[in-house]
């Protein structure tokens, strides 16, 4: 995504808007008129119930909105400080991880907590990919508290705590990147 939001950002290339709004559309589009083509190439790919074929569903379902949103903080770094690392005889490489990369990182931060929450909590994808028990994912998991008799609100209440912890644990690490990686791309200037 990082690559894909510095070519958009930083490049000009035929067919740049038309790529952005096709990205834009494809947010659109809700993910459940999707599953019935997605489960259909996953069986012909064999990966249904496989984790690989939900990871890789995952990945390819965050993937447009993270170049959007990347975009936007490329696209916050002022092209001067690039191009004086290009004077200086730096590479586009060295230019891209030695300047970019450091300065995007806020915004890498926030992306990937936005990807991570939202892979997280879907429900809809495991559900139709999954078929046995151990490789249910925890939103699977916790839906079976939900019985045909009652609910075992003891159990569900047990399993969300246990369920936010992760995420918990995951904010913690990445939490003073945050607050600066949600603002980093909001405002060029």
């Amino acid at each position: 995504a990082l690559a894909a939001a510095y070519a958009v950002a930083r490049r000009g290339f035929r067919g740049r808007t038309s790529f952005l709004l096709m990205l834009i559309i494809v947010q659109m589009v809700p993910l459940e008129a999707l599953m019935l083509p997605l489960m259909l190439n996953a069986q012909r790919l064999q990966l249904l119930n496989h984790l690989g074929g939900v990871i890789i569903v995952y990945i390819a379902s965050s993937l447009g909105f993270s170049i959007l949103m990347l975009r936007g903080f490329v696209a916050a770094i002022p092209l001067q400080l690039e191009e004086a690392a290009a004077l200086d005889g730096a590479s586009p490489r060295t230019v891209f991880w030695r300047i970019t990369f450091p300065l995007v990182a806020p915004g890498l931060v926030a992306t990937s907590i936005f990807a991570f929450v939202n892979a997280w909590n879907e429900f809809a994808i495991a559900f139709a990919f999954l078929k046995d028990q151990e490789n249910y994912l925890l939103p699977l998991t916790l839906s079976y508290h939900f019985g045909r008799t009652g609910v075992e609100w003891g159990s569900i209440m047990a399993a969300s705590t246990l369920f936010t912890i992760p995420v918990m644990i995951f904010f913690l690490i990445v939490q003073r990147r945050m607050v600066s990686g949600l603002t980093a791309g909001a405002v060029k200037g």
